[in-house]
């Protein structure tokens, strides 16, 4: 398997994808925080302190997907078309996952931008629910499915987003 972000010497390089034809390419990715009952009765209440977690975790999980090129050093800035992040809450594990959709229409893949989505919107659930609960674990974050470029549809077996 040939590295392309490294260089014949062993350097770092952002890939030129210049020649690479533009297609459709889309990307989901999930991930999960799991916390105390309490804190997860307060987040499915919309009763935290704080205010509406899942709406201001949806909106930052937009804002962190759009900052991947910032984030990763050697991620491409990407015109993207859609982000949309989505929530399960699922109760009997104190669970709520997250899933972000990303789209473009480009040269490269969206999966940086799906899974930074999604990190960042746990990330801001943590945030604004750590007075309540500190134990709060992040986790299961991948890829689930991919879609468009020369590597094409790639789905990720045992693993798929749990829609409400």
């Amino acid at each position: 398997m040939e590295f392309t972000h490294f260089d014949e010497n062993g350097n770092a390089r952002m890939v030129d994808v210049g020649q690479k034809e533009d297609t459709r390419r889309e990307a989901l990715a999930v991930g999960s925080i799991f916390m105390s009952r309490e804190c997860f009765e307060k987040v499915a209440e919309g009763s935290m302190k704080k205010g509406d977690v899942l709406g201001v975790a949806r909106v930052a999980g937009i804002m962190g997907a759009k900052q991947t090129s910032q984030l990763i050093p050697l991620c491409h800035l990407l015109g993207l078309t859609k982000l949309e992040i989505d929530f399960k809450l699922i109760p009997e594990k104190q669970e709520i996952q997250a899933s972000c959709v990303a789209r473009t229409v480009g040269k490269t893949g969206v999966e940086m931008e799906a899974l930074t989505g999604v990190t960042v919107a746990l990330l801001t659930i943590y945030d604004m629910c750590k007075a309540v609960d500190k134990r709060m674990e992040i986790g299961k974050i991948c890829l689930v499915e991919k879609s468009g470029g020369k590597s094409g549809h790639f789905v990720n077996p045992g693993r798929e987003a749990v829609k409400e």
